[in-house]
């Protein structure tokens, strides 16, 4: 298998989906986010996008499954199985990405973000976001997380964990 983190990630993916019997190209790009110390940017993780061209809508709904449940699987496999017995600097963060569900379901996280957001601002009252998967609760964390009146985290144990946005602890 590839060094190459991207690489190593399509590899195992398309491994995966030829083992399930699913033909599918596997297209890997790079995530990037603004370095705190510069005007750079720093490698923030993998796209994996399964192409969707040879795939029946059965085949797609399959993969994605309820709510993004399988998707969610394949995900937390794939990070799972390639960071295991990595060094924290070896480590990479991979999306699962299958006919855009992913791009739609991150804007739909962030209107959540913004609504519960704009909600504690003016109430000053905590809320607490259900019904989201752990990657989900992340992207909220990091949706927010420049949000110096506002502070996140997440409460309880799955199944039943949820998200809370509450004013920040100096803002009180």
């Amino acid at each position: 298998m590839s060094n190459n983190p991207m690489q190593r990630g399509q590899q195992w993916l398309q491994s995966l989906l030829e083992l399930t019997g699913v033909s599918a190209e596997i297209h890997g790009s790079v995530e990037t986010a603004q370095s705190h110390n510069e005007d750079s940017q720093e490698t923030d993780g993998y796209w994996l996008t399964i192409d969707a061209t040879n795939l029946n809508p059965q085949q797609i709904q399959t993969l994605i499954g309820a709510d993004g449940s399988v998707l969610d699987a394949i995900q937390y496999l794939v990070n799972s199985t390639l960071n295991i017995n990595q060094p924290q600097e070896g480590q990479a963060s991979y999306t699962v990405e299958l006919n855009g569900y992913r791009v739609k379901r991150q804007a739909e996280i962030q209107q959540i973000a913004e609504t519960a957001a704009e909600q504690v601002r003016s109430t000053g009252q905590e809320v607490e976001i259900k019904s989201l998967s752990s990657a989900e609760r992340r992207l909220v964390h990091t949706f927010l997380k420049d949000f110096g009146d506002l502070e996140t985290f997440s409460r309880g144990k799955e199944p039943h964990r949820h998200l809370v946005v509450r004013p920040a602890v100096n803002e009180l």
